[in-house]
């Protein structure tokens, strides 16, 4: 194959004519720069401490550094010392160096288990439904970003156009997909990884299955408000469906409209009101 091309545009030219049925897919192509100096920056340019402040945040300070890390363009090792460099309490760093731990640990699953485990349910739905109750295709509307819903919309533009969603983003994207429109998280997964310039079966699958339940104690939702807060309000601002959010609602109430009741529900309301009775005692 060829390696020396005039400029970036007959490199991608090059590249959709070697892959059609990939271009056909999604003529897209990623703005982020490949390579070991691009890598580099990315490794110059992380706050530890910042990080830690404002990972949860769309705009927050994170590293950028997934698609390195995943082609191997950087190791883990690096990225956790240059971190350690970089702040001046060993504290600071600390959230840093336990996401690096979750992403070591996903790949030593999927080192241990292969690509048929990846792909298998980890554990039993905790949603009170069973695998045959959820869609094994993903929607059009969903794929191409048609939705209706604007902040679900947003996020699977740029999904598509740039090959990178901040973690957050991949979580409400991925819980409307499996708990809100009650599609098996295998399709999303998949989806994510023909997309994703940083997607791995393993840190890919694995929050998937976070996510749907079938890797964590219970399936992971949000609501309106956490979805605001963390935007700073960038979709709901201008929602038209602001007032009918799919959204909208505590917890308590999403989870009742989403999930069916679970055997151990009501031994867990009971705890709550035998413990509501014991504080009124004292």
């Amino acid at each position: 194959m060829a390696r020396d091309f005039a400029d970036r545009d007959a490199l991608i030219a090059y590249v959709a004519a070697q892959f059609p049925d990939a271009a056909e897919r999604d003529a897209n192509v990623a703005p982020v720069r490949g390579g070991r100096a691009a890598a580099e920056r990315r490794l110059d340019a992380i706050r530890p401490r910042e990080y830690a402040w404002t990972r949860n945040e769309l705009s927050g300070d994170v590293t950028r550094l997934s698609a390195y890390l995943r082609h191997g363009v950087v190791s883990l090792g690096e990225v956790r010392t240059a971190a350690i460099d970089r702040v001046n309490r060993r504290g600071d760093v600390r959230k840093l160096i336990q996401e690096l731990a979750w992403r070591d640990y996903f790949q030593r699953l999927y080192a241990a288990g292969g690509d048929e485990t990846i792909w298998e349910d980890q554990e039993d739905w905790k949603t009170g439904f069973g695998p045959e109750d959820y869609a094994d295709t993903l929607p059009e509307d969903i794929r191409l970003g048609a939705t209706g819903l604007p902040c679900m919309d947003a996020f699977i533009a740029e999904l598509r156009e740039t090959g990178y969603l901040h973690n957050h983003a991949r979580m409400w994207l991925a819980a409307y997909v499996v708990h809100w429109r009650r599609i098996d998280w295998r399709p999303g997964a998949a989806w994510f990884l023909a997309h994703l310039l940083d997607g791995d079966p393993a840190s890919n699958n694995l929050s998937w299955q976070w996510v749907a339940s079938t890797f964590s104690p219970k399936p992971y939702v949000f609501n309106r408000e956490n979805l605001e807060r963390y935007t700073a309000g960038a979709h709901c601002r201008t929602c038209p469906l602001l007032g009918h959010c799919d959204f909208e609602g505590t917890y308590d109430e999403i989870k009742g409209e989403l999930f069916r009741p679970m055997p151990w529900d009501d031994a867990s309301a009971h705890r709550g009101a035998t413990n509501g009775k014991r504080a009124a005692r004292r």
